[in-house]
């Protein structure tokens, strides 16, 4: 069922600008008013991709052209034959990785087919899936690079673009050095684009660079890579089928992340017990056996309330926690002195009965797994709440086995890939960080001279994270003495990122407002094309400001990898060729490159290609073998593009549950598949030639390390306070050589275990001096996998994390909070002077807002449609999509609405603590509680009530646009990542007069 469905005569937002009919006949009509053909029953079933597709049935496809029946053709013209090919790609709206097979006709993209084989979607779709191809073809698109001229987008040429944009970006760092320019990279983008893009940025010379995840799950991977060694899902949607039992908490996986439900649905018929934790009660609430309503931002009290009572019964696993976890007994002693019944009850609304009930299922029913997502992470103690997940999972002795785990949904096709391997301002790719050995080691990937690189980056600043993109605002408006750096932000990239994404949008706007240079890469425009045509303050409008807008191609107009949720990496081929003047992100890198005088740098170490036009730019496979040449760090080494393809063409070998291929030989290339886990997820160590099959459950001990085994890492030392932090007896790896713990291995390990003379001679030159992550012979990783060794040691994973703000997870209360009496009692931390370049503000801002209650009495809220993804002009532009879901709304509970005289269906005003108004539409449920509301994210196109239609590029309007609820959220951030706060602030609604 919909959310709302109402009738077209109803009054809306869309009407009040120039009506929702007339908005869906633009989209339809396209941006000229073309007279739509009419068509027959069958022309129209074939083109709108229902039926007619059994002749083109999954076990047929594969990732080479293929004709089709001429039953399944349209009539070619006359005397010439219609030429059908079947391209396999992936969808771009999750991080679920469902396969879709396109079906191009001519050059022209006329159907898709769901790929049943697919051992991850197993032919299913969403609502978003399902309308993929609009996509692609989308009418609402941006055409040719434009450029605002007098508040109006004009129409340019490619080479005028290119050519103003990179003499601006000289001029600024003439001016006021490379770091006066920050680049918002995107997680839309494929894994070779990615890490282009971080390569780009380091030869521009600066560490301003960052992407989505930072605003999704920098505090997932901060807080679990800390735990246990990586920063990543460790198990798969597909091995929920193994668990007995699984906690969603903070993740409303039926809307965000759809077809992944299939898996859990099946367990649940095998006797899985589903629990939901959630301030709403969701789509994903309604298929669980228990729904808990917890008050938001209070994941940690209900957490440690569940660890409270298997400590007190005796449920933990002892012999798992004294073998495999440091730190155990020192959480111990704080949980149960701190979160008694009475406390949690307090802090979080969960009474005793419920916590026990939760904990003894939980306890009973192992394997059991847990889910989270942005309500988890998406705090100012993001980095805290996730590490309490990871706790009570390491209580329960459930990482590292099938069916356990925690299991991290990310929100964007690619946002593991580009968090693995793309533009961080704290890493270079694969997590290799900012030291000059790092440096080195990329020097070497990229045959380009250290000191060169060095001699791109203001003195001091080569090792220095850069800003993040959540705080790339105050990187514009903050006084210039209180930044860790030489100037404020005067240039900004968004390439392939949405602004109404981000918290703070008045501010926002301002920052926008003050930028000398503005450029927007997207196949859609984005909201930032609106808000910077957008009249801003006389006083605050830099006269002096260039806003280009440059027209990217989507990922169905070229081929390269994505990695999935699961750490699975599939390859998608080209569906068809760059519509209109689009060009694709990594040519127009290249272009960009030319302009700015290391082109020949950026790719002496890869290969070029005709592209678009016989313009060059680089081949996607050869940046592909340049990562597997690099990462070693994360096993981004075994998945060649070979191997990938072959993983594509042949996905009917592969289980199910285990994602692991019984037989099967590719007839392409011969490449045997038998024992591969689907997409090679990562680690997948050592060269392609050893022919690891990748880590299907990560830091599994009951496989041998090359069946996909495991163990913690060891990244934190080897011992801690004259403490060991290694692995004790017994707790290794299955087939192991040393069956104790054991550090990392480098050259001097090898030699001590006498395990040196394994190398051949050139490796053993190679090798000299290097560890596993900088020998690029990989041969310290091919010896110490052969004695069943892990090469990144075997220690313990961490309950205490001595490192961070608080090492034991401690909970504090939002720095907008509605409950004075516990920002008391669990007060926020202390203001930071300088963090991310940037000053940070908390305890300053709780205090002078202990008592907002007062004006603000309600939990504002906020989360993600089935119909929608992201920041939204995408999907809210496809027709299709467009038609599911009309407007923007607020959730408000029947008798928070009746004591407003609030009606459902009838327009409010949503207001915060920022000044911010916004108009959208009430929707009266007791979805939420009396003291909460919650909005979607993926709305803009509207500010404070006034349509912003004139404010687009012609023709390139979404269909659907509303208030971005970001316009109006507060300030707040996470102590060790900068993740934004936007799952708890505070609000007030009131009925809209007319």
């Amino acid at each position: 069922m919909l959310l709302t469905r109402k009738s077209s005569s109803a009054t809306t937002q869309a009407q009040a600008s120039a009506g929702l009919v007339n908005s869906l006949s633009r989209g339809l009509d396209g941006q000229s008013r073309r007279t739509i053909p009419t068509m027959d029953r069958r022309l129209f079933l074939r083109r709108s991709g229902l039926g007619l597709g059994a002749g083109l049935a999954a076990t047929q496809l594969s990732l080479v052209q293929r004709k089709a029946h001429a039953a399944d053709t349209a009539a070619p013209a006359a005397g010439a034959k219609a030429k059908v090919e079947v391209k396999r790609t992936v969808c771009g709206h999750c991080s679920v990785g469902c396969a879709v097979d396109a079906v191009v006709e001519n050059g022209v993209w006329v159907r898709q087919e769901p790929v049943f084989d697919s051992p991850i979607n197993l032919g299913a779709h969403c609502a978003k899936g399902a309308a993929l191809r609009e996509h692609g073809a989308g009418e609402h698109r941006l055409r040719t690079p434009m450029k605002l001229v007098n508040g109006k987008y004009q129409k340019i040429s490619w080479d005028v673009a290119l050519t103003e944009i990179s003499a601006k970006m000289l001029e600024l760092k003439k001016q006021s050095g490379p770091d006066s320019v920050f680049i918002v990279g995107s997680s839309k983008h494929n894994n070779e684009q990615a890490y282009l893009l971080r390569k780009w940025v380091s030869f521009w010379g600066s560490n301003n660079c960052d992407h989505q995840a930072r605003i999704c799950h920098s505090t997932t991977v901060a807080g679990v890579a800390n735990t246990w060694g990586y920063g990543a899902m460790t198990n798969s949607y597909n091995d929920m089928r193994n668990s007995r039992a699984a906690m969603y908490i903070g993740s409303n996986a039926a809307e965000a992340h759809p077809v992944s439900m299939l898996h859990m649905l099946h367990a649940k018929e095998n006797g899985c017990k589903m629990i939901v934790v959630d301030p709403r009660f969701t789509r994903t609430a309604a298929k669980a056996d228990d729904y808990v309503r917890i008050r938001s931002g209070s994941d940690i009290p209900f957490v440690f309330g569940l660890v409270y009572h298997i400590f007190k019964n005796g449920w933990e696993d002892k012999n798992y926690i004294h073998d495999r976890v440091y730190g155990m007994d020192k959480v111990r002693e704080d949980i149960m002195a701190k979160w008694t019944p009475d406390k949690v009850l307090e802090a979080c609304g969960v009474d005793e009965a419920t916590c026990y009930k939760v904990a003894k299922t939980l306890a009973d029913n192992r394997p059991s797994t847990i889910v989270w997502c942005m309500g988890q992470t998406q705090h100012s103690i993001g980095n805290a709440v996730v590490r309490a997940s990871c706790i009570l999972q390491l209580v329960l002795g459930n990482v590292g086995v099938s069916g356990g785990g925690t299991n991290i949904f990310r929100g964007h096709d690619n946002v593991q890939g580009a968090t693995d391997v793309g533009p961080n301002p704290d890493s270079l790719p694969g997590y290799y960080g900012l030291a000059e050995g790092a440096w080195k080691h990329f020097a070497k990937i990229w045959d380009v001279d250290f000191e060169w690189i060095k001699k791109q980056y203001a003195p001091g600043m080569l090792t220095k994270p850069g800003m993040t993109v959540s705080r790339w605002i105050d990187g514009v408006l903050e006084k210039n003495e209180l930044i860790d750096q030489e100037s404020n932000l005067r240039g900004l990239f968004f390439w392939g990122h949405a602004p109404n994404s981000q918290t703070r949008g008045l501010e926002m706007k301002k920052a926008m407002d003050k930028l000398d240079l503005l450029v927007v890469v997207d196949p859609f425009p984005s909201a930032t094309a609106a808000m910077a045509a957008m009249p801003g303050k006389a006083d605050e409008l830099n006269p002096n400001r260039a806003v280009y807008l440059l027209p990217a191609c989507t990922q169905f107009e070229t081929s390269g990898s994505c990695t999935a949720s699961n750490r699975s990496i599939q390859w998608r081929e080209k569906v068809i060729e760059p519509l209109w003047e689009s060009r694709t992100d990594h040519m127009i890198m290249y272009q960009l490159a030319q302009k700015l005088g290391f082109d020949k740098e950026l790719m002496k170490s890869g290969k070029l290609v005709p592209g678009k036009g016989g313009m060059p730019e680089p081949e996607t496979e050869s940046l592909l073998r340049e990562i597997n040449r690099g990462l070693w760090t994360i096993g981004y080494t075994g998945q060649s593009p070979e191997r990938l393809k072959a993983h594509m063409r042949n996905m009917n070998v592969f289980d199910v549950k285990t994602l692991r291929a019984k037989g099967g030989i590719d007839k392409e290339t011969g490449y045997k598949l038998d024992g591969d886990y689907f997409g090679l997820p990562w680690p997948c160590y050592g060269t392609p030639e050893l022919k690891h099959p990748g880590s299907p459950n990560l830091y599994d001990t009951s496989k041998h390390v090359m069946e996909g085994g495991g163990n913690f890492r060891a990244n934190f030392g080897v011992e801690r306070d004259g403490v060991s932090l290694l692995a004790e007896d017994g707790s290794h790896s299955k087939g192991s050589a040393i069956t104790t713990g054991y550090p990392e291995f480098d050259h001097l390990l090898l030699k001590k275990l006498g395990w040196w003379n394994d190398l051949t001679e050139a490796e053993m030159k190679l090798a000299e001096g290097k560890n596993w992550k900088t020998d690029l012979s990989g041969g310290i990783q091919r010896v110490a996998m052969a004695h069943g060794c892990h090469p990144f040691g075997n220690a313990k994973a961490r309950a205490v994390v001595w490192n961070f703000p608080d090492p034991i997870p401690q909970h504090r209360e939002a720095l907008f909070s509605t409950r004075p009496d516990l920002i008391a009692k669990y007060p926020t931390h202390d203001d930071k002077k300088s963090f991310w370049r940037l000053p940070t503000l908390y305890k300053s801002v709780q205090d002078k807002n202990v008592d907002i209650v007062k004006t603000f009495p309600l939990i504002m809220s906020s989360g993600r449609l089935v119909e929608y993804e992201g920041g939204g002009e995408e999907t809210r532009s496809n027709r299709w999509l467009a038609e599911l879901q009309q407007h923007m709304f607020v959730e408000i509970n029947p008798a928070t609405a009746n004591d407003r005289g609030i009606r459902d269906g009838e327009d409010v005003w949503v207001t915060t603590p920022t000044g911010a108004k916004l108009t959208v539409r009430a929707l009266v449920t007791e979805r939420v509680d009396r003291d909460t509301v919650w909005l979607p994210f993926h709305f803009s196109g509207r500010w404070q009530g006034a349509d912003l239609l004139q404010h687009y590029p012609e023709g390139a309007a979404p269909i659907v646009r509303g208030e971005a609820i970001n316009t109006a959220t507060t300030y707040g951030y996470d102590s060790v990542t900068m993740m934004q706060e936007t799952k708890t602030t505070v609000c007030q609604v009131t009925r809209a007069t007319v």
